[in-house]
C-alpha cells in the first residue's frame, strides 16, 4: 500500500522542528534522512493506516531528544530501522483500532 503514499507527506521542514539553537537545518536533515531510510524499508504489506500511524512515531521518539544532534546519522538509521522493525514485529499494538464503519 505503499505506492498510496508518499515519502513526502512524512517530511519536516525547517520550521516545524521547534527549537533546537540554532541547529534546526540539520535537525531536519537528519530526521529527513531517518525517513527515506526508513520509507524505503517498509514492507509492502503494511497497509496505509499502519504506515500512517508508523511514520509519525519516528518524530514522537525523537523529537526534544539531542540524540539527533549527538549521534551519526547512519547510526540513528539504524535505530528507527530496529524500532520500525519491532513495532511491526509487535503487531503495533499502540495503534488506534481503525473504526470499521467508517470509510
Amino acid at each position: 500500500m505503499k505506492d498510496l503514499l508518499s515519502v513526502q507527506d512524512y517530511l519536516l521542514q525547517v520550521a516545524e522542528v521547534g527549537d533546537w539553537d540554532g541547529e534546526e537545518e540539520l535537525v531536519a536533515d537528519k530526521f529527513n534522512s531517518i525517513a527515506h531510510a526508513v520509507w524505503d524499508a517498509l514492507p509492502d504489506t503494511l497497509t496505509s493506516a499502519e504506515i500512517g500511524y508508523l511514520m509519525p512515531q519516528l518524530w514522537e521518539q525523537l523529537r526534544g531528544d539531542t540524540v539527533l544532534l549527538d549521534v551519526d546519522e547512519d547510526e540513528l538509521i539504524d535505530w528507527a530501522l530496529a524500532y520500525i522493525q519491532q513495532q511491526i514485529d509487535e503487531g503495533m499494538t499502540d495503534m488506534p483500532a481503525e473504526d470499521d464503519e467508517e470509510e
